[in-house]
């Protein structure tokens, strides 16, 4: 039997992506957010090591290590904390509790099971999961409207980049107004392959980590971003589905299924080109079997230098809908499917959640998430750093404000900004555990 390990943390998503990646390694993994279900789940199923992160909810981490030590005086430990920085940290727990490995959010998720295979080497690992690119195969171009807002989406004319040779570039053009989703040209959808399933198989292959994407978007991208994992986030609603690419904690590129996301139909949606154009150069680029892009370049309606700019924000509006998203599935991979894309997305992901809640939230979504009775203080453990986010002048006015003595309501008087723009920064600031609601 593969050997059992217990991981603790509150942060679900973040236990969910280092289950499946401690599952994948060979492992068997039990999995706890409280301290005391680690200690009932301890007892019922002992493990032969353990992950805990040392802040929780209901107790310290160093407490939970103690009460699994009464069981098990040698069980091995490694920790994991956003709040206990340091040296002399990491001393303590070494001195005190002998532990494996001492790590800070965010760390190297593969420097965390390294320690634990040193400790205690896993089973023969599980076969890698096919990359969830493979599921775009069947109705790569599927022509339905997307659910959710159909507003226009406002994208930055900054863009940063990385191309071949890991050359970094800023672009800055023009703002950006994707228009809603138009009708394409049917020269651009594909047929379907015959003997093919009419709908999409589910993303992901078996023994994937699976959830149900409700609010928790933000989460699954902190996630990546807390562990500094490489791999994928597919997303999926109905016969729509989407793929975002991490590499080192970072989303680089997306990919859509969706027919409306593609690069033709984006520029469109822009306005760089008309629709009677793409149909034009599409239907050209189909007979000669080559890219639309291709053939854009070589009529002028798009200079080869432009096209670096209107990928990365194609890519960036495919990674921003997701936000509109308030149900569908998820699933997690940890392909480096994106080391072979050419041009990779240069975006924080702290600010990518900034902006795609401010974007794409609608208000009764956020009064769903936020009421205006309710008490926010500046959270414990923060997944981000205040000055890894960037802020409007008046936001960085309203925070020290916030202190859980005033409500919601009375923030929005302070800030005297409209209660849609009020409610997007506080739930963006909920987003990136930088606030929490008083209990």
């Amino acid at each position: 039997m593969a050997p059992r390990i217990l991981v603790v943390d509150d942060n679900q998503e973040l236990l969910s992506l280092l289950t499946q990646l401690f599952e994948e390694a060979g492992y068997e993994v039990i999995g706890a957010s409280r301290g005391k279900q680690a200690v009932e789940l301890a007892k019922a199923q002992p493990p032969a090591a353990a992950v805990l992160d040392i802040l929780l909810p209901d107790m310290m981490g160093y407490h939970l290590a103690d009460a699994l030590r009464k069981d098990n005086p040698q069980l091995p430990l490694l920790f994991i904390t956003g709040v206990f920085k340091g040296g002399k940290h990491a001393v303590e727990s070494r001195t005190k509790y002998q532990a494996a490995g001492y790590f800070e959010k965010p760390f190297e998720a593969q420097k965390l099971l390294e320690a634990m295979t040193k400790v205690l080497p896993p089973e023969k690992p599980l076969a890698a999961a096919a990359s969830l690119q493979d599921a775009f195969e069947v109705e790569l171009d599927i022509d339905v409207e997307e659910e959710g807002p159909q507003d226009a989406m406002e994208l930055t004319g900054r863009i940063k980049v990385t191309g071949g040779g890991n050359i970094t570039a800023e672009i800055r053009g023009a703002n950006l107004t994707a228009s809603p989703m138009q009708k394409v040209p049917a020269t651009q959808v594909r047929p379907p392959t015959p003997g093919r399933p009419p709908d999409p198989p589910p993303l992901g292959a078996p023994g994937s980590r699976r959830g149900e994407i409700r609010d928790n978007l933000p989460s699954l991208l902190t996630a990546f971003y807390l562990s500094r994992e490489t791999g994928e986030l597919g997303v999926q609603k109905g016969k729509v589905k989407k793929v975002v690419y991490f590499e080192k904690g970072t989303p680089v590129f997306a990919l859509s299924n969706l027919l409306a996301d593609r690069f033709g139909q984006f520029l469109v949606r822009v306005g760089k080109i008309k629709p009677e154009q793409l149909q034009d150069a599409s239907a050209v680029a189909a007979q000669s079997n080559r890219r639309t892009g291709d053939v854009l370049v070589e009529r002028g309606l798009l200079k080869d230098t432009e096209r670096l700019y209107y990928v990365g924000q194609q890519v960036k509006a495919v990674i921003y809908s997701l936000f509109a998203w308030d149900e569908g599935s998820y699933v997690l991979s940890f392909r480096e499917k994106a080391s072979a894309e050419s041009i990779k997305l240069d975006v924080h992901p702290a600010n990518l959640i900034v902006r795609g809640i401010k974007k794409l939230y609608k208000p009764e979504r956020l009064r769903r998430l936020l009421q205006p009775e309710d008490r926010l203080i500046p959270a414990v453990a923060p997944a981000y750093q205040l000055n890894e986010v960037e802020l409007e002048r008046w936001e960085a006015e309203l925070l020290p404000k916030i202190d859980g003595n005033r409500t919601v309501a009375e923030l929005l008087a302070f800030a005297n900004r409209p209660e849609h723009v009020v409610y997007g920064f506080l739930v963006a600031m909920m987003s990136l555990g930088i606030l929490d609601k008083r209990g």
